[in-house]
């Protein structure tokens, strides 16, 4: 709890912090509960200063990710720190020495515990409140990783979409009519009466679509069920889209309401009072959030991705939301950004990954 709670200590003032939910928290540092810890190890570390708590690492080791890559990366973590570069170093060099003692001979991150959760530390945008399940950090934490050796790996893209510009280009929905009438893309949406069903669709196509992108690691079953059975109690049917063409699964869409909104006024603890703004305060939230759209290889490059930006956004502005963002996306991922473009999106957020030799 002293782990969890340090954020709080960083974050007391700043107006665009989104506490996380205490009981969340739990779950993923848990190596019991987490089914990520099947496949990867990890240490957590605290810094103390003149008696007092200063800032909190995680090392992490995922075994699934250098068998994937073929490679010897090991990753830092749930990274707070104060502004002083002596901790901060104290931290980097204790998750270093740990990830060295694997056998590991470079340190990335950060990661929450991996690429498909939170992910990459926020490098422009700090104007705004981060949307669900994004990162958030102060400015000064850049410093802290440029002064100690780190390097970029890789930057990650989040752009800006607002209902009127897409609709207003019409070039969307053109390309989306065309795509559809000639490869007889159909949409449906998640059924929730057949929810089990739907989530072994999502792992037929989830790991297929996104195999070939940079740090890309596949999720296990079981890491798939644990992430359905949490998003479940959030997730708005309609924005869970699913494409056949001909029987045949095809691509797979993701988004869901910006719920930070609510998180942000309940301060970390759903119960009991949270669960209630949780219900009674949906209808406010004026966001959401495109995490994942993808399409299995063989039914990449044919404009089927417009036929599922067309109908996120009709059936995000039904349920009254005109403003979205598309994240996070590679930022050499050519074919995504310029998805994201073509309906005039607005680049109005980096994150950046980091890695350093150890």
């Amino acid at each position: 709890m002293r782990f969890i709670k340090f954020q709080w200590k960083i974050y007391q003032g700043d107006k665009y912090w989104v506490p996380p939910l205490i009981m969340d928290r739990k779950k993923i540092l848990s190596k019991t509960k987490n089914p990520f810890f099947k496949h990867a190890e990890t240490e957590y570390f605290l810094a103390e200063k003149n008696s007092e708590l200063v800032g909190r690492i995680a090392a992490i080791k995922n075994d699934l990710h250098n068998k994937y890559h073929n490679d010897k990366v090991g990753f830092f973590g749930f990274f707070e720190c104060i502004n002083d570069q002596e901790v901060a170093n104290a931290l980097f060099d204790a998750a270093a020495t740990w990830l060295k003692s694997k056998g590991l001979d470079a340190m990335r991150g950060p990661a929450n515990p991996s690429s498909n959760d939170e992910y990459a530390m926020l490098l422009e945008g700090f104007d705004d409140e981060p949307r669900i399940l994004m990162t958030y950090n102060p400015r000064y934490y850049l410093d802290l990783c440029d002064h100690y050796g780190f390097k970029k790996a890789k930057d990650l893209y989040a752009y800006k979409l607002e209902n009127n510009k897409v609709v207003g280009t019409d070039k969307i929905r053109r390309v989306a009519e065309l795509a559809q009438k000639r490869s007889g893309l159909k949409i449906t949406q998640l059924d929730m009466k057949n929810f089990t069903a739907d989530v072994e669709k999502v792992k037929y196509v989830y790991n297929k679509a996104w195999a070939p992108n940079w740090g890309f690691v596949p999720m296990t079953d079981e890491e798939l069920d644990a992430m359905a059975k949490d998003l479940k109690p959030l997730a708005e049917p309609s924005l869970v889209l699913f494409g056949e063409i001909e029987g045949k699964l095809a691509g797979f869409a993701l988004v869901l309401l910006d719920y930070n909104y609510i998180f942000k006024q309940i301060n970390g603890k759903l119960f009991p009072f949270g669960i209630i703004k949780l219900f009674t305060e949906k209808k406010k939230i004026k966001w959401c959030r495109i995490i994942t759209l993808g399409l299995i290889p063989e039914y990449q490059k044919r404009g089927l991705d417009a036929v599922f930006y067309w109908e996120i956004v009709n059936r995000a502005h039904k349920l009254g939301i005109d403003l979205g963002e598309a994240s996070w996306i590679l930022e050499d991922n050519a074919m995504m950004t310029r998805g994201a473009e073509a309906m005039k999106g607005t680049l109005y957020k980096k994150y950046r990954i980091y890695q350093k030799n150890i």
